[in-house]
């Protein structure tokens, strides 16, 4: 098989895997590559910080708003004590506009966020072009596969369970392929996320799933489906994804979990990807995080890092920098 463009994975470990240094994860990656169409990094360090590179600046797109749908599932406040005026969604890309500026000036990669706050309602994008997906995916495919059980009226199977563990909290990636294949392949997926409200997704052909392609956009309204109420999803299927998403392995839980407060919960799934074609690094990064005592669901999509620990922390800048943001108009 050829590399990125015959897998398009990241390789997923067990807990207690190390972190590796630079170096090694690049010849790890290389390697990996080469026998089995994948990423090798299984980790990143969670205290990775963007540095200014020299490299092409970032590109986020557009940037849009979005509605004021309140979502009221899992982390969503039920607080009845008088709170601030709610925020707008064209308050909050304003917000977002002028957070990010920054970021997208000193990164050498490009990027996009999407932020919903769960109190509010609003919601906003920062960038709208399509990315590879890599293993966020995985979100996706449980999803379709839940959903395949339910019209099937039926509770996965023992089988099903223990794959969607291990492709969920560890990220691996045999699971991953067994649950495609159960879902229908790209077709499939492509069916489940349309169910969901995703209309720029599109499965990886050829079995590709790691080179699925979506926008922040697409993965914020995956978020809502699994995190609030009223998608396709039930009750017992949203729960049993949050519940995965918030058992990340020791040394996958970066990204949007740099946003969080300290100490606090955070629900997630990342993807890496090193692409053969270009050199460069895709990472992302969904989920929940809790910051200042309120709720958000947030998704970082990027590509064009040089290596992984600069894409980690280009996707940990831009979640921090638009949750701050977002907790700002709060003040």
């Amino acid at each position: 098989m050829s590399t990125d463009t015959s897998g398009g994975m990241d390789r997923g470990r067990g807990p207690g895997h190390r972190t590796r240094r630079p170096a090694v994860i690049a010849t790890v990656a290389a390697l990996a590559l080469t026998l089995l169409g994948c990423g090798a990094a299984t980790s990143a360090p969670t205290n990775a910080r963007l540095r200014p590179s020299a490299g092409p600046r970032c590109a986020a797109g557009d940037i849009q708003g979005g509605g004021v749908g309140r979502v009221t599932g899992v982390g969503a406040s039920s607080t009845a004590s008088a709170a601030p005026p709610a925020t707008s969604a064209r308050t909050l890309r304003t917000a977002l506009t002028n957070a990010l500026a920054p970021v997208t000036r000193a990164c050498d990669g490009e990027f996009a966020v999407a932020l919903l706050d769960t109190r509010s309602g609003a919601s906003a994008t920062y960038g709208n072009r399509l990315y590879d997906t890599a293993s966020i995916v995985k979100v996706g495919i449980l999803a379709a596969l839940l959903l395949k059980a339910q019209d099937e009226r039926r509770g996965l199977t023992a089988k099903e369970r223990d794959a969607a563990t291990v492709m969920i909290e560890h990220s691996d990636n045999d699971a991953a392929t067994a649950l495609w294949k159960a879902v229908g392949g790209a077709d499939g997926f492509d069916a489940a996320q349309h169910r969901l409200g995703l209309t720029r997704t599109r499965g990886g052909r050829a079995g590709l799933w790691g080179l699925t392609r979506t926008t922040a956009a697409d993965q914020l309204k995956l978020l809502r489906a699994v995190f609030g109420d009223g998608s396709a999803l039930n009750a017992d299927s949203r729960a049993y994804i949050r519940n995965l998403m918030g058992r990340i392995t020791t040394g996958q839980d970066w990204g949007v979990s740099a946003a969080a407060d300290a100490g606090a919960g955070t629900r997630l799934k990342n993807g890496w990807l090193p692409r053969s074609t270009t050199g460069l690094w895709d990472v992302n990064s969904i989920g929940q995080v809790t910051a200042s005592g309120r709720t958000y669901l947030v998704a970082v999509l990027s590509d064009g890092s040089k290596n992984m620990n600069t894409g980690v922390a280009l996707v940990e800048q831009a979640a921090r920098a638009a949750v701050g943001a977002a907790t700002a108009l709060r003040a």
